[in-house]
């Protein structure tokens, strides 16, 4: 069954508004310009991006998440756009971002536009949770779910700066992460 994403941040234990620390390293590889942050949830990576100077597009299909982020950049340079993802609700710009980032959200088909929206010399970061069939792990939808390697090869080609599986003492699954930096 999904998720209902406006239930999950209708409740505040849900939000959390620090960044993600690979965000944080990926940052410090450009000086700020246009970024975007896919599924941003209540925003934590597009309002520290906003903070170092960064103009930020995020996009997430929650209106309770948005109004969050909404409430939280006042006054930062922060455009919040309510789209579905999923339904091609929000069309990535060719070349249109020095960095994009995409945290715990898989939807392969948007690699493509990803890939083509980072400017050139510019950066993607993202973590993407994995296939994991430890037993203590709660079972996920295998459709949001990466294979080993998975996320490294769908930036082959790419100046691969920073690539790491595996569990994490913050988190309860398995994931991947990378900082690519395209030609």
């Amino acid at each position: 069954m999904p998720r209902n994403w406006d239930e999950h941040y209708s409740n505040p234990d849900h939000v959390d508004l620090a960044p993600e620390p690979l965000l944080v390293q990926a940052a410090d590889l450009l000086p700020p310009g246009r970024a975007l942050d896919l599924a941003c949830g209540p925003g934590r990576n597009a309002l520290h991006l906003a903070r170092l100077g960064w103009q930020v597009t995020a996009v997430d299909s929650s209106a309770v998440a948005i109004g969050l982020l909404r409430r939280h950049a006042r006054g930062l340079p922060v455009d919040c756009t309510l789209a579905d993802l999923e339904r091609g609700g929000f069309s990535i710009v060719p070349e249109g971002y020095h960095l994009i980032c995409d945290f715990f959200y898989l939807q392969r088909s948007l690699f493509p536009q990803i890939r083509a929206g980072v400017a050139p010399g510019g950066v993607f970061a993202g973590a993407i949770h994995l296939f994991d069939d430890t037993p203590t792990t709660r079972p996920r939808n295998p459709d949001f779910l990466m294979h080993p390697g998975e996320l490294r090869t769908e930036f082959d080609g790419w100046k691969v700066i920073f690539y790491s599986e595996g569990g994490e003492p913050q988190r309860s699954r398995h994931t991947a992460r990378i900082i690519a930096r395209r030609a």
